[in-house]
């Protein structure tokens, strides 16, 4: 089994209600199973929701308390993202699961670049919160 991120796999958990859904990526865990995550969800975020970015660095600076993560909105949604990594840190572990498939540029999932936290678009290098605790957490992730 690989934890993948839930909206590659057709489902709709994006903060506009829609999916990403990657033929690729359910072809690549048709034959070994996936256990589908939106960590925004399980951190308890609606969707529909207003989208979110992380302010003042990255997944590793929110997760040591050094930046948070905000709406375009300006509400503060970092518990949210937090305990939404954290669940499926808990889900990884339960299922033994070494690897994870995650969706590109999310400040949850984003495993090599994220959007800098101005809502402009631009991107930096870093991880989101959720690819930051897998990570340390000896799981490899790998990003779409």
């Amino acid at each position: 089994m690989i934890i993948v991120s839930a909206c590659l796999l057709g489902i709709n958990c994006k903060y506009d209600g829609r999916n990403n859904y990657n033929k690729d990526v359910i072809d690549k865990v048709s034959e070994q199973g996936a256990i589908p995550v939106c960590p925004e969800q399980l951190g308890g975020c609606p969707t529909p929701r207003i989208p979110c970015e992380i302010v003042g660095g990255t997944g590793k600076d929110v997760l040591d308390g050094k930046a948070k993560v905000i709406t375009a909105d300006g509400r503060d949604v970092t518990d949210n993202l937090i305990k939404g990594a954290n669940e499926v840190l808990r889900i990884a572990k339960m299922a033994g699961v070494s690897k994870a498939i995650l969706k590109s540029k999310s400040p949850s999932c984003g495993c090599n670049k994220i959007y800098d936290g101005s809502f402009s678009g631009k991107l930096i290098d870093g991880r989101g919160v959720t690819a930051e605790l897998l990570k340390r957490n000896g799981i490899e992730v790998m990003e779409i």
